[in-house]
């Protein structure tokens, strides 16, 4: 339901709107449910001419029933949503499946930094692609984030992912994605960091294999700039 008004782009989109979609239909069942009785006894028993106001201490079995069945049914319905979370949290946060691709991700006032790897498939080496608000991956490979903040509390949200993470300065910060759809989607800071957080915005390109291959070619420093770069620095020290 809630895939029709934000697309479903992550393996575990389905599963977390399937949590939000029964933690809504069981705490609508029992407000529409309450709400209905509490109406009903307003009627029921609302001021009547030459009718005296009960005094109800709520001490006898028939009274209390009213309270102790529906208590113990909510408390049921409160284990099945802790199940169905703690399954979800642990199959997101916890049982992460072979990565395929890591990237780095660093929060700032106001702007999202992300190191891709280059060509050699890993990150800290010379061929690696910087970009500011813009991520590019690949779709149906599983990646893992780095997520940093150089600054205050940020919060790395890809809403079509249902992913949200927050980002601690001092802190590395682990997690994972793998993209099902391409197309381009949203990144928000979902934290409030600032006078600028409104505009702390940026775009995630899902790719297919070859075109974030080509991506990758592309944009990668190239092995002559890059040497150029490290004899400077050496000169320089």
């Amino acid at each position: 339901m809630i895939g029709r008004y934000v697309a479903e782009v992550s393996t575990y989109a389905g599963d977390i709107d399937g949590l939000i979609l029964l933690i809504a239909v069981v705490v609508g069942f029992w407000l529409i449910l309450c709400e209905a009785i509490l109406l009903g006894f307003i009627i029921k028993f609302r001021a009547k001419p030459g009718v005296r106001a009960q005094y109800i201490t709520g001490e006898e079995k028939s009274q209390k029933r009213w309270i102790t069945i529906p208590h113990y049914l909510v408390l049921v319905c409160d284990v099945v949503i802790i199940v169905g979370a703690l399954q979800i949290w642990y199959d997101i946060k916890q049982n992460m499946p072979p990565v395929e691709a890591t990237i780095r991700v660093i929060g700032q006032q106001w702007a999202w930094s992300f190191v891709h790897p280059g060509p050699d498939g890993k990150l800290d080496t010379p061929d690696d692609i910087k970009t500011v608000d813009e991520l590019h991956v690949a779709v149906d490979t599983v990646y893992e984030f780095e997520l940093e903040s150089r600054d205050v509390i940020h919060s790395f949200s890809v809403p079509v992912f249902r992913l949200k993470q927050d980002a601690i300065p001092g802190r590395v910060i682990k997690g994972w994605f793998k993209a099902i759809k391409t197309g381009e989607f949203n990144i928000q800071c979902v934290e409030i960091c600032g006078i600028g957080h409104g505009v702390m915005a940026g775009r995630i390109h899902i790719e297919s294999p070859e075109e974030h291959k080509n991506w990758v070619a592309k944009n990668a420093p190239s092995l002559g700039s890059t040497l150029r770069t490290a004899t400077v620095a050496a000169n320089s020290s």
